[in-house]
């Protein structure tokens, strides 16, 4: 009988794994296997497209096994990975690091999206509390690497395979920076986290940051950074453009000549498409002055081009430009980043100066603009575009390149220190003068009409004390003056009381000077809610009709003129401070 009480007394183990699942960690589940399906979202997508072209290929050259293979080794090529080819007449395996940036952005997206909604934060104000923000990174990263190393795991024997060095860094990289915008925008964008992430920066550009209105700076930095690298992404896919449709006829030859059949015509016009934004980042290199690398070597820009000479064909690498010195049509490219340097000075010197609504918003006259910060803080905002410009460009470039093969082919695109640092360079030398002159534009109608300085300035502030130091000592000399004339005036009001009264007779009372009864009249007006209940909250407010009336004041006057009150039966016990009498000489005014 012991055992049997032994056996029933002892808890079974599913309750103990339910317990344990339910006091894990909230949202961690729901977090792994949202990043799980966005890898799958990814590599479904890529996996479609590449076996709806094996399938219209007139002449595939394996089955549907090798085409898997191909999306499972594009997926990884789109985040960074550099594949090796083995298919080579050497048979030596050949690199392939070229990554696709319009590939980048569906993996990018996919994550954001996911990480956004792990958190699960809840547009109600009483709704349940969202999912931690380390629950939800932390899932949403290890559900992506998962189905990410099964997928390297299956590539790994084909033709196309994942060197496994760049899959430990750019796989993590890329899951792990786009988790952390996404928790970070779906908690309302916090500047917190960001300013923390400041601390590892040298101390000239944290300089820069100093001050209580960091976060402001920070973000206008961020925002004309932004603006600037979109002038300068869009002005290179302007000079793309342009470039194609001056080679013409280079770039439909070479699309003609790499296939035949409409499918390979079709699969060389999507990987064309694919490749637009890393030629738009080139020709921005290119505008830039360092241009970019075409082939170990061979350098391109704007004062002269030296191409490979056994280049491939294809359709964007004929809009290189012609083999020799530049021209004047080639310099007018550095328009782009001049284009660059006025957009993010604008946004700068905006958010120097406010005006309008804004403006009145932190204390201005209206009308009047209000001057936020100095003109060497001013600068130093623009300092700080500019090297977030040149970081973000930097990436960019380094993205967009790679290799595709040895030797001649071991080196394509822009080399990313020299593009980011040119960009930075740009931005700071042509954006300087801009932003000084347009801060001092949006000044021009406080110094034409003599508005006060905005809130938050230094003058503003000296402004501000010497008002409040002038009203203070004007208020003392006014208080010390009312002291010195009571004492005379208490100890002469009796004596010239007679005298001023047979002088000066009381004047009559005027429309402008109402009587003192009067001001009586301004009663409350009648509770257009008043409660009609019986209770203590309702008998408080009752009409002004239930109340009585209230008795006529009475005016004092003298005993001595002989003349005596009607509605009060007894003169006053002592006489009241005489009235102002500002025109008679020689008296003293209350």
């Amino acid at each position: 009988m012991a055992d049997v009480t032994l056996m029933t007394a002892r808890r079974p183990l599913l309750p103990l794994l339910l317990l344990r699942m339910r006091n894990r960690s909230p949202g961690l589940g729901e977090s792994l296997l949202g990043g799980a399906v966005a890898a799958g979202l990814g590599l479904g997508s890529l996996a479609v497209l590449v076996l709806g072209l094996w399938i219209s290929s007139p002449y595939p050259d394996s089955g549907p096994g090798g085409a898997l293979h191909i999306a499972a080794a594009l997926w990884l090529l789109a985040h960074g990975v550099e594949l090796a080819r083995t298919d080579t007449l050497s048979g030596a395996p050949q690199p392939m690091g070229v990554t696709p940036l319009l590939l980048l952005a569906l993996p990018v997206w996919l994550l954001y999206r996911a990480a956004r909604e792990a958190t699960d934060v809840s547009a109600e104000p009483d709704g349940p509390p969202p999912v931690p923000a380390g629950t939800a990174w932390t899932g949403v990263v290890l559900g992506y690497l998962m189905v990410g190393g099964a997928a390297a795991l299956y590539c790994s024997g084909s033709e196309l395979r994942p060197e496994w060095g760049w899959v430990t860094v750019c796989l993590p990289l890329v899951a792990a920076s786009a988790a952390a915008a996404g928790v970070w925008s779906a908690y309302g964008c916090p500047s917190d986290p960001v300013l923390s992430l400041l601390l590892v920066l040298p101390e000239p550009v944290r300089r820069l940051l100093s001050g209580a209105d960091a976060r402001v700076r920070l973000g206008t930095a961020v925002r004309a950074a932004g603006a600037g690298t979109t002038v300068l992404f869009g002005g290179g896919a302007l000079l793309l453009g342009a470039s194609l449709v001056l080679h013409g006829e280079a770039a439909r030859a070479s699309f003609v000549q790499l296939t035949e059949g409409w499918t390979g015509r079709f699969a060389v016009l999507l990987l064309g498409a694919a490749l637009i934004p890393n030629g738009a980042v080139w020709s921005a290199s290119y505008a830039l002055g360092p241009g970019f690398v075409l082939g170990a070597g061979h350098l391109v820009y704007p004062f002269a081009s030296d191409p490979a000479p056994l280049l491939p064909p294809f359709p964007l690498l004929a809009a290189v430009p012609d083999a020799g010195a530049g021209t004047p049509l080639n310099w007018a490219a550095g328009l782009v980043p001049v284009a660059a340097g006025v957009t993010v000075a604008w946004f700068v010197a905006r958010a120097a100066v406010a005006r309008g609504g804004q403006a009145e918003g932190e204390g201005a006259e209206p009308g009047q603009p209000s001057m936020r910060w100095s003109a060497g803080r001013t600068a130093g905002v623009l300092v700080l575009a500019g090297l977030v410009c040149a970081v973000v460009f930097a990436l960019l470039a380094g993205l967009s390149g790679g290799p595709l093969g040895v030797a001649a082919l071991a080196g394509f695109g822009p080399v990313w220190w020299q593009s980011g640092g040119a960009a930075g360079l740009w931005i700071v030398v042509t954006g300087l003068p801009v932003v000084l002159v347009v801060r001092a534009w949006r000044m021009r109608s406080r110094g034409a009409r003599g508005a006060i300085p905005g809130q938050g300035t230094e003058s503003a502030r000296e402004a501000a004390k010497e008002a409040e130091g002038e009203t203070a000592k004007d208020a003392g000399q006014e208080s010390a003056k009312d002291t010195r004339g009571t004492s005379g005036k208490a100890a002469k009001g009796a004596s010239r009381k007679a005298a001023k009264d047979q002088a000066h007779p009381e004047p009559a009372v005027t429309a402008t000077e109402p009587d003192e009864a009067e001001l009586y009249d301004f009663l409350p007006a009648d509770d257009p809610f008043a409660s009609p209940w019986p209770d203590d909250l309702g008998a408080g407010r009752c009409a002004p009709a239930d109340r009585p009336p209230l008795p006529e004041p009475s005016r004092p006057t003298d005993p001595t003129d002989g003349t005596h009150p009607t509605d009060t039966p007894h003169p006053p016990a002592e006489p009241p401070v005489p009235p102002d009498a500002s025109d008679s000489p020689g008296t003293d005014t209350v």
